[in-house]
């Protein structure tokens, strides 16, 4: 290892951030969510728990391999029941590009 920034220097994660339970995802794809015990470790490291909850295994991490945080993440419910997008009213309503905070005319 090269640099042992901390986290916070690197991907928008501060010391008071609570990350338990936030999903960890690889190149090829999801492996797990970090741990409770990384805030034990400090900020260079990160307890990753893969697999299944009862029959995955932690693994430790150093957290420079951590490329960002995403704090806006939301749960499956959370986008289910998002409002459902309405193109036509999207393209033809400036109040409802307003409300969605879209910058689109009416042409495409």
């Amino acid at each position: 290892m090269t640099d042992q920034r901390p986290c916070s220097a690197t991907a928008g994660h501060t010391p008071d951030d609570a990350l338990t339970g936030y999903h960890v995802h690889a190149v090829d794809g999801e492996v797990g969510k970090i741990g409770a015990h990384s805030a034990d470790l400090g900020p260079h490291h990160a307890v990753v728990h893969t697999g299944l909850p009862l029959l995955g295994k932690d693994v430790v991490i150093p957290s420079e391999a951590v490329s960002g945080i995403d704090h806006a993440a939301r749960t499956k419910d959370q986008v289910k029941a998002a409002p459902v997008f309405d193109e036509e009213q999207y393209l033809g309503d400036p109040r409802y590009r307003d409300q969605l905070g879209g910058t689109r005319g009416s042409g495409h």
